[in-house]
């Protein structure tokens, strides 16, 4: 009987790592794949586009001003640089730094601004949320 029963625990313990397993599969599929279409909206289709990733509690704390509006639509995005990726700030978030290259279409000039990404997981919805903001775009080194 105790054979039966350790067996069972066994058997028991080893189904939840697999099913551990397959959520932190699910988890890391989903950065992945936020990451990506993060990478693309800011670099095709623009930040307002990519305003849709900041978490909608910090968009509702803190709107886009007419003033950021307008600063992202003087510039088009050259370049998008995420060096290592994400790296796991515990378990249910990342942190990214990524260099974003902008062009002023104006002036043509070119400008690198580095942007502090801080990614958190909400695991109800299996999506990531960009909790950092969009990037300051009036910084950067030309």
């Amino acid at each position: 009987m105790l054979l039966w029963s350790g067996l069972l625990w066994s058997g028991l313990l080893s189904s939840a790592l697999l099913l551990s397993g397959c959520a932190t599969d699910k988890r890391n599929d989903a950065l992945e794949h936020t990451m990506i279409e993060y990478a693309n909206a800011v670099r095709w289709d623009g930040f307002e586009a990519a305003q849709q990733f900041v978490d909608p509690k910090v968009r509702e704390a803190h709107p886009l001003s007419s003033l950021d509006l307008a600063r992202f639509k003087q510039v088009q995005v050259s370049g998008y640089d995420d060096g290592n990726g994400p790296i796991p700030d515990g378990e249910n978030q990342v942190r990214q730094v990524v260099q974003i290259s902008v062009t002023n279409i104006h002036t043509q000039t070119v400008r690198t601004i580095v942007d502090h990404q801080l990614w958190k997981y909400d695991a109800e919805k299996n999506h990531w949320w960009l909790e950092s903001g969009l990037p300051d775009i009036s910084q950067g080194t030309n």
